[in-house]
């Protein structure tokens, strides 16, 4: 996926202007990229007009108008993209329960194992990378980035929807499975293209 330069962002100006109606287009994709998996964990795919979004968004928030600094965030988030033969996503720990939320985080230590998480289709898997720093011996974050690397027998049946595909979660704290929808899976072919 190419990456974002600052020639694709629009100016402050003209993205102020245009943000409610790429607010609403945003919001429509991310539904279709959105999957929750059990009751506490949400995974966004992320992909080229995700990003771009939450540069401009990021930019908007904290009035960010020097061309370095613009730079920096830009190169932050293209770390998200997918590259070649992959999917990217956000994984959001989401807890609700104010009382709880230390305790229920703490469980999810060892989340970012590599073979936690995972999408099948198939009699195929492909495992979650999760980007490193996110988690320590005794603190783990609520927001992960990773990514699937996909192999050519995994995106033929990827494409044949009469497979039924699915995310899930092996932890010792958690387990969790969901069918993945169509539109999920078309996005996932677009990224892969």
């Amino acid at each position: 996926m190419n990456k974002v330069t600052q020639q694709d962002l629009l100016s402050h100006a003209d993205y102020e202007q245009q943000r409610s109606s790429i607010r609403q287009q945003i919001i429509a994709l991310k539904k279709r990229r959105r999957i929750a998996i059990g009751d506490l964990v949400t995974v966004i795919f992320e992909n080229r007009d995700t990003i771009v979004y939450q540069i401009q968004e990021m930019l908007r928030t904290e009035r960010i108008f020097d061309a370095g600094k613009i730079q920096d965030e830009i190169d932050v988030y293209n770390a998200l993209l997918p590259e070649a033969e992959e999917l990217s996503a956000t994984l959001f720990i989401e807890i609700t329960d104010s009382e709880r939320i230390q305790e229920l985080l703490d469980s999810f230590q060892e989340i970012d194992r590599s073979d936690t998480l995972a999408i099948r289709v198939g009699d195929q898997a492909t495992y979650a990378e999760f980007e490193a720093g996110h988690s320590k011996e005794d603190k783990i974050s609520a927001v992960h980035f990773i990514r699937f690397k996909t192999q050519s027998p995994f995106r033929q049946l990827l494409g044949n929807f009469d497979i039924p595909a699915s995310l899930s979660i092996t932890h010792p704290h958690y387990h969790a499975e969901v069918l993945v929808p169509k539109e999920l899976r078309e996005e996932w072919l677009k990224d892969l293209e």
